[in-house]
């Protein structure tokens, strides 16, 4: 790492004790930035870095609620403002046990460079709850959303912080919190949270954005190296609604996907995974895998274990952060691997990150590779804005020009820069710049 970045990132951590994955995301892009440095002292002199590294404000709060029982339940709310110079907050919430504020900040700081590499107008924020939505009941987690939107109802707006879904919140989710929204406030405020139902303000492809757009990156990196998807053997881990868009999407252009995962285990389906019956057991059963397996027969169910010991020439990680070690990577890179896209925020830890990349592995970060979901939310504030909704056609034609303008944005500053192929400094370098310049123009604030 520059010298001069070194002594900025150690205050940077010694301010942040014990949040291990904001520091694995701090390091990731400072050890890209020396060279922009030298190019733009400015941004050193007005010390853009550690203002970036400091939120401009984070809210932590209590969210009580009774569960089915009549017992009181007690959860923890966060919701990180990062950044602004862009546009107002815009970024998930996640509703998961393993929710804390390190993780919260590691995303909303990944959240601002992916924003700024979309070339739309949005900042970068996170939120979330250590709730788990898992096994409760739909009037369980009706009242825990209300509860939790009634103290974040006061720091959003369309204007200021628009939140998103992310793990743990889907459309029933997005959905209790914006009725409490708009209870409390008196107010349809469409863009407030996007992510909502097609009937009452959402956007078509949205649920199918973060997928597809991951695939697309991919299929553009593919593409540099004179191949497709076609012919491709491709395992994505998780079963969510990522994993499940990446899957049919990689499948309607030509790749076989023969395996995914959950928490509890993975399964392998050399025929190709059903996405039909996927769909039917994990979004509308709110099943696992190993009810898949059951109602597919002739795949093979594995209890545990990791998905990374299925070979694939392209890997598709959806599912949640450094799920993907060093190990795993070097597994897949001996067994024939050509590319990598992560659908899930740094699924691949540093150790993975620098196999993939001393191996020539095509590799796409999450902060690039999968923005489709955050591009197509903006897409979805610009109809509510106008009062319009577009076509499934149209929404997904304007997807895919905007990644693959954010793959050929990171592969011409990787150029620039001297380091042809390095999506991960391309994306780092691209989203920065962009966002200091607005810094800078802004003054210091």
């Amino acid at each position: 790492m520059d010298a001069r970045l070194e002594a900025i990132k150690d205050t940077v951590l010694m301010r942040n004790p014990g949040e291990a994955e904001f520091h694995q995301a701090v390091v990731e892009v400072f050890e890209s930035l020396g060279p922009v440095h030298d190019r733009h002292p400015e941004f050193l002199e007005a010390a853009i870095l550690e203002r970036l590294c400091e939120p401009e404000r984070q809210i932590i709060f209590r969210v009580p609620w009774t569960d089915d029982s009549g017992r009181v339940q007690i959860n923890r709310g966060f919701r990180v403002e990062f950044n602004s110079a862009l546009g107002p907050y815009k970024g998930g919430l996640r509703f998961h046990p393993s929710v804390y504020l390190g993780i919260v900040k590691f995303l909303g700081f990944e959240q601002i460079f992916k924003n700024a590499l979309t070339g739309m107008p949005i900042g970068g924020g996170k939120g979330g709850s250590d709730f788990d939505p898992r096994g409760r009941s739909d009037a369980e987690v009706m009242r825990f959303c209300q509860s939790f939107m009634t103290e974040l109802y006061r720091h959003i707006g369309e204007y200021t912080d628009v939140p998103t879904g992310d793990i743990g919140v889907g459309g029933r989710e997005i959905g209790y919190l914006f009725g409490q929204y708009k209870r409390i406030t008196n107010r349809y405020e469409s863009g407030v949270l996007t992510g909502k139902g097609i009937s009452w303000g959402g956007s078509l492809v949205r649920p199918e954005a973060t997928g597809f757009g991951t695939v697309i990156f991919a299929q553009e990196m593919l593409k540099t190296r004179g191949t497709s998807f076609d012919g491709q053997r491709v395992v994505v881990s998780g079963s969510g609604n990522v994993a499940i868009n990446a899957i049919a999407k990689a499948q309607s252009l030509g790749a076989a996907v023969v395996a995914c995962s959950d928490s509890s285990g993975y399964v392998v389906d050399e025929a190709g995974i059903d996405v039909a019956l996927l769909r039917e057991v994990k979004e509308v059963q709110r099943g696992r895998l190993k009810d898949y397996a059951e109602r597919r027969g002739g795949v093979t169910y594995v209890d545990g274990g990791s998905v990374w010991d299925v070979d694939a020439t392209v890997v598709l990680p959806c599912a949640t952060q450094n799920e993907l070690d060093g190990a795993a990577a070097a597994r897949l890179v001996r067994n024939g691997l050509v590319a990598v896209g992560e659908g899930a925020n740094m699924p691949s830890t540093r150790d993975a990150v620098a196999v993939f990349q001393e191996a020539g592995v095509l590799f796409g970060p999450g902060k690039a590779a999968n923005a489709g979901g955050v591009a197509t939310s903006a897409l979805e504030m610009q109809q509510n804005a106008s009062r319009d909704s577009w076509s499934f056609e149209h929404t997904e034609e304007r997807l895919t020009e905007i990644m693959v303008g954010i793959h050929d944005r990171c592969a011409a500053t990787a150029e620039e820069y001297g380091e042809p192929g390095n999506y991960v400094l391309g994306a780092n370098i691209g989203g920065f710049v962009k966002v200091a310049d607005a810094m800078l123009a802004q003054g210091l604030i």
